[in-house]
């Protein structure tokens, strides 16, 4: 008897507007992700997503095409390399949370040594840091579990 994995596609868009795609287990393993802040936007980093108008998109183990296989392996890819990324950020720099914004300006500035940072902004915070011409990235987290 073969058994089929059901997973669901949702269309998820975050309070700037850009919009993105999600496979979940099902509606109540997205449910909680969201409510966990596990979900977060590969663009800007935020957390409070929301799902986007949709035509929801169920597929089963068993009949998924080759393209649907296909994406499902590079999206598993991207999340392992993005898991390999999350380590190495975590064991080589210097964490200084939500005092992110503050120390950047003191390297970019020449007021602390150049190091390695990395932590939490706002939008707000981020925007005035590009306003300064102040180099940084955003990085979307992956979640530490899989949905």
């Amino acid at each position: 008897m073969e058994t089929t994995q059901a997973m669901i596609l949702f269309n998820l868009r975050c309070p700037d507007g850009h919009r993105f795609e999600a496979w979940f287990k099902d509606g109540a393993a997205y449910d909680a992700q969201a409510a966990g802040g596990a979900i977060s936007c590969p663009v800007c980093g935020d957390t409070q997503i929301a799902k986007a108008p949709m035509a929801p998109r169920i597929v089963k183990g068993g009949s998924s095409s080759a393209r649907e296989r296909k994406v499902a392996a590079l999206m598993a890819q991207a999340n392992r390399q993005m898991t390999e990324v999350r380590r190495t950020i975590e064991e080589k720099f210097d964490y200084v949370g939500d005092r992110f914004a503050e120390e950047a300006r003191r390297i970019h500035y020449g007021e602390a040594d150049h190091r390695d940072i990395y932590g939490e902004a706002t939008d707000s915070q981020a925007r005035e840091l590009e306003d300064e011409g102040v180099g940084f990235a955003r990085i979307p987290w992956p979640a530490r579990t899989d949905s």
